[in-house]
């Protein structure tokens, strides 16, 4: 194996410091860039942004902001990282004139006190403001900035800007002292990138390409495999072996419950893993893809998808997380499989001795257990077409935003001639597992769709699963938390047309 190399801010730093279980946090502070701080080390704060160059489809780069305290360093051998120091101009400097435009409207603006989030800020309002799709209000010219930009009665809407800043690229950052409204107001000042930024221009190039690593210390091992032909081999000699992609979920039981597993795979950059297809029949989600190119790839076409991606934790979060990741944990609070349960999804599992095709529906047989066998992994998802014209996807949670859900509902239904002709209802948080509302579907299937039926439908809904008590919500709330979904999503549907049935 070649040495193990990062480039970080356009200079490429050797990264044999790093071992098994070293987050990029900790590495890069190691290297002396200490602007990324470790605030919550769990992904809630943001505090820990930096930048990575990510692949885009047509071979080009997207800059995209990660939380650098959940990811190990050594799944970053090959690639590159910007870090807050890196964005400036002239790095170092201190005059206003050779910051990073980011950085200057934060400090015209007051967007920092302490000043311990505003790196994290800063890194993660630098990648929307390379993202390629920002389209700024016509007129808005390439270093537009100051108070003309700023504004509700210039925004679309309050979580986008004149300049087509999405406020939820900020979603995972936390601040405690300066307040939001300077911070909002500096990433809606911001125009377009020069034609000399030399980030702008790096996305023109293609994005370095994964590199197979290992590394092996008494800590334990960690490699990154070159083909899936041999992520089996390696699970064939250890079964047991912590999968990695965007280490969403691994990243947190290292830094809180200090887990150490012996080997560590790193299976986001398998190609194999990474397909997106629509077909006559299906979708096709690789199960390493993350949650934003998911969400930037279907455009909306898959709406329940759609629905469910904004309330999924924040964007440094789904620039990093994955489908695979979030069925392979089997968390019962997890997000994407009421969504994916509701669209009748199936889950295509592989291994060396071959693959099959499980009904989602019948994947979860416990608490954070699975039919997966020893040395199978998630390969891809599918969700069967057409889809059902009326879906939507609740979420009960303490905060609108980066919260773990109390309930999770998803509905996906069809009518015809005024009578529910099919519908499936995915619920999270109030069993083992996942699970489906079978019940509940019974109770509407083939019958009119009327608020006395849904009323039934709702109360039958009230007592679906096991619903738990704990420290989010107790099983009384969330029995009345099943119920109340129902009701909205017919009050959301009620007028329906009398056929929807796609032949």
């Amino acid at each position: 194996m070649d040495p193990i190399q990062v480039t970080v801010n356009g200079e490429v730093r050797a990264g044999g410091a790093a071992g098994p279980h070293t987050s990029l946090l900790d590495w890069l502070r190691g290297e002396g860039f200490t602007g990324a701080k470790e605030g919550c080390a769990e992904g809630e704060c943001g505090a820990c942004a930096v930048i990575v160059a990510r692949p885009e489809p047509d071979g080009t780069t997207r800059w995209v902001s990660v939380n650098s305290c959940l990811p190990p360093a050594l799944a970053f051998d090959g690639q590159e990282v910007v870090t807050s120091e890196g964005l400036g101009r002239a790095p170092g400097a201190c005059a206003i004139a050779d910051l990073h435009p980011v950085q200057k409207e934060m400090a015209e603006r007051g967007g920092s006190q302490c000043g311990y989030c505003t790196p994290g800020f800063v890194c993660s309002m630098a990648a929307e403001y390379y993202r390629p799709d920002r389209t700024p209000a016509e007129g808005d010219g390439p270093e537009q900035t100051g108070p003309a930009a700023v504004g509700p009665d210039h925004a679309a809407d309050h979580e986008h800007g004149p300049n087509g800043f999405d406020l939820h690229a900020m979603s995972g950052n936390l601040c405690r002292c300066t307040g939001y409204r300077p911070i909002k107001d500096a990433a809606y000042a911001l125009g377009r990138p020069a034609a000399t930024d030399t980030l702008a221009r790096r996305r023109e190039e293609p994005a370095p390409a994964a590199r197979p690593t290992r590394v092996v210390t008494d800590a334990g091992e960690f490699v990154r495999p070159a083909s899936l032909a041999e992520l089996f081999d390696r699970l064939a000699d250890a079964p047991d072996a912590v999968l990695v992609a965007g280490a969403t979920d691994a990243g947190v039981e290292r830094n809180i419950r200090h887990l150490r597993p012996p080997l560590t795979l790193a299976i986001d950059r398998l190609e194999e893993l990474r397909g997106l297809h629509v077909g006559p029949d299906h979708i096709e989600l690789g199960a390493a893809l993350t949650l934003t190119e998911i969400e930037t790839r279907l455009a909306g076409s898959v709406p329940l998808l759609a629905d469910l991606f904004p309330q999924f934790a924040s964007r440094l979060i789904r620039n990093g997380a994955t489908l695979g990741g979030n069925l392979g944990t089997g968390s019962p609070i997890g997000d994407a499989p009421p969504v994916l349960l509701a669209l009748d999804a199936t889950v295509l599992l592989a291994s060396a001795a071959g693959a099959r095709e499980v009904p989602l529906a019948d994947y979860f047989t416990g608490y954070r257990e699975s039919v997966r066998g020893p040395g199978e992994i998630i390969r891809a998802v599918r969700i069967p077409l057409p889809l059902a014209p009326r879906t939507a996807f609740y979420k009960i949670a303490k905060r609108r935003f980066d919260d773990i859900s109390s309930v999770a509902v998803a509905v996906a239904a069809t009518l015809d001639g005024g009578s529910v002709a099919r519908v499936r209802i995915g619920l999270g948080g109030v069993a083992a597992t996942p699970i489906r509302a079978r019940a509940t579907e019974d109770a509407l299937t083939g019958r009119p769709w009327t608020a006395d039926v849904a009323r039934e439908a709702a109360a039958v809904m009230a007592a679906e699963g096991t619903p738990l008590d704990d420290h989010r919500a107790s099983a009384r709330y969330r029995a009345a938390m099943l119920e109340q979904t129902l009701l909205k999503f017919y009050e959301e549907n009620h007028d329906a047309p009398a056929l929807e049935v796609t032949r």
